[in-house]
């Protein structure tokens, strides 16, 4: 369900009502540096993600890390995120750059793929217990094979992107003033301290419209691309609370937790879904099937029990956006968010 109806939701913010009144020379110069330190604190931010996503890019082309992989793609996110607060609309510049740290995780997806699908191999042979060993020994053969070419495909196409120079534009972005007032003697009412609340808001407010969306679709329709959908939604809603956690936001704590723990079922079950396909295409091939067929069989029996676990993630994570306990909570701390006053943020 959309956010609507704010004054239904109770209100634990208490802010004095009184509006101080502002004489020229005063208490403005003090409000354009207490909005410059807010502007600051998010600049800051992306900064942040900015080095530790460029930082990660060595430890990529080594090729034998899957944590540095997984790292730059989890640091692109966050990094995209705070410039959909900064810059709405962003420019065309933006935009430009905005692209290259998306092409840069979808480059190296593939590669993330096998690297979560051989290590859960290798979990499974490294248990005495395990049966249908040799089945699972021929997937991680065919997996170790496809991470090889995906990773050779992922150098070639990061190359091209050239993060070098994405870097020092951004960089050069990020430090500039063209987000903060324009000049110290602006007045209070031309500050932008009014206009960055809004883009919380309206962040906020998008990516929670889109999760809920995604989620009552889920409800309803569970195909593959609806449930991924799903994920994808409860990501950036996500990333958006965290640049709000760094406002000390009440209840920001509780609301990420609960969207870790959503994450994770979501995130077992899209492993195991890729798991699947990528099993179902390795025994597709025309070769494999006639040198290979009792293997082959083996590997589709192993299809066949990967789908009965997958079903219990996906009802974990149906029990969990149909709780009302729990959502709702989430749905009253955005709610509460949306209609909190500006000195919510500007007291963190």
């Amino acid at each position: 369900m959309p956010v609507t109806n704010k004054a239904e939701v109770i209100q634990p913010f208490e802010v004095s009502s009184e509006t101080p009144v502002v004489t020229p020379g005063s208490s403005a110069l003090t409000d354009a540096q207490a909005a410059s330190r807010e502007w600051d604190r998010v600049q800051q931010l992306a900064l942040k993600h900015l080095d530790r996503f460029i930082s990660l890019e060595s430890k990529v082309l080594q090729g034998d890390d899957p944590d540095a992989v997984h790292d730059m793609r989890v640091a692109s996110r966050r990094l995209q995120q705070v410039l959909d607060l900064i810059y709405p609309p962003p420019s065309k510049g933006i935009s430009r750059l905005r692209r290259k740290i998306r092409r840069s995780r979808r480059v190296l997806s593939e590669v993330r793929n096998c690297d979560v699908q051989i290590d859960r191999v290798e979990s499974v042979l490294g248990s005495k217990r395990a049966t249908h060993r040799r089945a699972w020994e021929a997937v991680r053969q065919y997996l170790t094979e496809r991470r090889g070419k995906a990773f050779e495909k992922a150098l070639s196409r990061l190359s091209k992107i050239n993060l070098a120079v994405f870097y020092v534009r951004l960089k050069s972005h990020l430090s500039s003033k063209s987000v903060q007032p324009r000049s110290e003697s602006e007045s209070v009412a031309m500050l932008p301290t009014e206009e960055f609340y809004q883009r919380i808001h309206r962040g906020l407010e998008t990516v929670w419209g889109d999760f809920e969306a995604r989620i009552e679709e889920s409800h309803q329709d569970s195909q593959p691309g609806v449930i991924h959908g799903a994920r994808i939604a409860a990501k950036r809603l996500r990333y958006a609370v965290e640049v709000i956690r760094e406002f000390n936001v009440p209840g920001t704590d509780a609301t990420l937790n609960w969207l870790r723990n959503l994450q994770q079922q979501l995130g077992e079950w899209h492993d195991l879904e890729i798991l699947e396909e990528m099993m179902i295409e390795m025994v597709a091939r025309p070769a494999f099937l006639r040198d290979h067929l009792e293997v082959a069989m083996e590997v589709e029996r192993l299809i066949l029990r990967n789908r009965t676990v997958k079903k219990t993630y996906l009802e974990r994570y149906a029990r969990m956006t149909r709780d009302q306990a729990g959502i709702e909570r989430v749905r009253h701390w955005v709610n509460q968010t949306l209609s909190a006053p500006p000195e919510i943020f500007a007291a963190a």
